[in-house]
């Protein structure tokens, strides 16, 4: 079995091959639009407004030099996606030992939810401020994303891009129309982007900004959604997508530097030059807004919030998917796996305002930057290993110098995040002085730690990838083929017009010489709770019934016995089947579909996980 693509609901989907010209490199153009929505969520703009008020345009230099590191990172994930065909999840599954990849699977979750809880408090404040919409109603709101999500999905690649370019285009504009409102100094914000030597709360608020902007996240999800487009897969071919996909990946982020910018002058030329130099909660800064300008700017700012936190939303619930898929293998229902990353996100939220209210939103929108840090190095270092790797990436392996770059990216960002993350404990230390950061918190950091340097550790020790890429191992030689005598076949039996099929299934797989388990689990209520001594009406009548069946059986000149299971369908199965050594199990497929499959479960794929045997199943 092939390794299943990255987000294969949409896998090769847009076609670029039959396109000629400017055509052509639109039909590249979009991945990096849905990536660069997470540069301009309102985590940056927490940030941004928080720089700007308090150094007025001093920043801006910060702001581009994070812009053309994330420029360089996410061109190296796209060129991962473009030639390997895996994201940087799967990637990482096949480069690292099993172990590592429970942890890594775990921070990355950690980091989505992060993501996610920005976006939704984000999206919660947008709403409060433009329609007076309580915050925890607001929050609840944020769930049916995940509908729009899955409907955008099913109209396919372009028409998601195209509600997210719309999103950015709003954000885009309404600041437009803020800059033209505010007048800002054009000769301030040029010396802005003069680099100058920070300390005290300028380095770290430069250090929030970084670690906003360059986003763990979006480095899995660029490498999946280049996997969207198809084209020839020869050396031209590669090249050419490459080569697009960076044009795509410079002009997004160019556009969400320009927007993270535009709200970094905002703050300077409305909040610093008027004195009001403590602008750290977005709410804050509307409201000023409103007081200085009146009600048009306010406006804007809260309808670009709203189109922030619904845009990156999308996105990071499609890197929740990637990140489940990739590192663990792991496929549940697509509905099913966005909703769990959305309630993930949610409760947090939920929580904080029911318990310390809608003030505590500000400090959580924070909080989620500083867990976000923690996972940027884990998504860095194997993106730079498996990019410089030159027996996977062949030709297309990343030059000396932009390994150099590269590397020194990392160090910044994994040095100056590290700075950040010891400097917040200290903050709790200070103020909390609770036994838990000793016995809980600085034990998880440490090892955290560890595992950090064992990721940037382990392919440099010359370590050979555990299964090359191909995910599934090699196809091995099948050699002599000799027949497989089953002498213990079970059946599993339910009493319905699916039960001939099943059992004549059977006994083509071991004839007369086999003996035949015929199985069938009584689940009532007096069943689950009274097992063997249970003796209602249906454990008797279905008692009967599998005894009529062994007859049958035996009339027929098969060897057959009666096994009735009790409680919980798959695990009375599997008991049943290693109990009497069953070497084989027949199963019928109920043939549920959609809703019934939550209703009534799906009792083959959970026996398939608890025995070890072959397992037959007949529709």
């Amino acid at each position: 079995m092939s390794e299943k693509q990255s987000l294969s609901e949409v896998h090769n989907s847009v076609a670029t091959d039959k396109r000629k010209g400017w055509r052509r490199i639109l039909a590249f153009i979009g991945p990096a639009y849905l990536v660069s929505v997470g540069y301009m969520d309102p985590g940056n703009w927490a940030t941004d407004i928080a720089g700007g008020s308090k150094f007025g345009y001093q920043l801006i230099w910060v702001l581009l030099m994070s812009n053309l590191i994330a420029l360089l990172l996410q061109s190296l994930s796209a060129r991962l996606g473009i030639v390997r065909g895996l994201d940087l999840a799967q990637a990482s599954r096949n480069a690292y030992p099993k172990w590592v990849n429970f942890p890594l699977f775990i921070l990355a979750q950690t980091a989505i939810i992060a993501c996610d809880l920005a976006e939704i408090i984000g999206m919660a404040i947008g709403l409060n401020l433009l329609f007076g919409l309580p915050l925890i109603w607001g929050i609840s709101i944020t769930i049916f994303d995940t509908i729009l999500l899955l409907f955008l999905l099913n109209k396919g690649m372009r028409k998601m891009e195209a509600f997210i370019v719309s999103m950015v285009f709003i954000v885009g504009l309404s600041f437009l129309v803020e800059m033209f409102i505010v007048e800002p100094s054009v000769g301030e914000i040029v010396k802005g982007l003069e680099p100058s030597l920070l300390s005290g709360e300028a380095l770290y608020i430069a250090i929030g900004i970084i670690g906003a902007t360059v986003m763990p996240h979006n480095l899995y999800l660029h490498s999946s959604l280049v996997q969207t487009r198809k084209f020839e897969r020869d050396k031209k071919g590669i090249k050419e997508a490459i080569k697009f996909n960076f044009i795509d990946t410079a002009v997004a982020l160019n556009l969400a530097f320009f927007v993270n910018a535009a709200i970094l002058i905002l703050a300077a030329a409305a909040f610093f030059k008027n004195g009001f130099h403590e602008v750290a909660e977005i709410q804050d800064a509307h409201r000023l807004l409103d007081n200085i300008f009146g009600p048009i700017a306010p406006a804007l700012f809260a309808i670009a919030l709203i189109a922030a936190g619904q845009s990156s939303t999308v996105t990071g619930t499609l890197a929740g998917q990637i990140i489940m898929e990739g590192h663990l293998n792991l496929r549940i229902q697509p509905w099913l796996r966005r909703l769990i990353t959305r309630l993930l996100a949610i409760i947090p939220a939920f929580c904080t305002i029911l318990f310390f209210g809608d003030d505590a939103l500000g400090g959580l929108l924070i909080l989620s930057q500083v867990v976000l840090s923690l996972q940027l190095g884990f998504a860095i270092i194997p993106l730079i290993h498996l990019t410089s790797d030159k027996k996977e990436m062949k030709d297309f392996t990343i030059k000396t110098w932009v390994k150099v770059l590269a590397w020194m990216s990392a160090v910044v960002i994994v040095s100056l995040n590290i700075k950040l993350v010891v400097e917040e404990i200290n903050g709790w230390i200070a103020e909390a002085d609770g036994w838990y950061i000793y016995a809980i918190v600085i034990p998880i950091a440490i090892l955290i730690a560890l595992l950090l340097v064992y990721i940037f550790v382990y392919p440099l020790l010359g370590k050979k990838l555990r299964d090359g890429n191909v995910p599934h191992g090699n196809a091995l030689a099948i050699g002599e083929i000799k027949k497989i005598n089953y002498t213990k076949i079970g059946i599993t039996v339910d009493f319905s017009e699916n039960d001939r099929n099943t059992i004549r299934h059977a006994l083509i797989q071991g004839g007369k010489d086999a003996h035949y388990y015929l199985i069938h689990v009584v689940e009532t209520a007096v069943a689950r709770y009274h097992g063997t001594k249970a003796m209602d009406h249906e454990t008797q009548a279905d008692t009967e019934n599998l005894e009529k069946y062994r007859l049958n059986l035996m009339e027929l000149g098969y060897e057959a016995s009666a096994h009735i299971g009790f409680g919980g369908t798959a695990k009375a199965i599997a008991d049943i089947s290693n109990r009497n050594e069953i070497e084989l199990l027949v199963m019928g497929a109920h043939g549920h579909k959609g809703i019934k499959d939550i209703i009534f479960g799906t009792t083959v794929d959970a026996v398939r996980h608890k025995v070890e045997i072959p397992v037959l199943i007949v529709r």
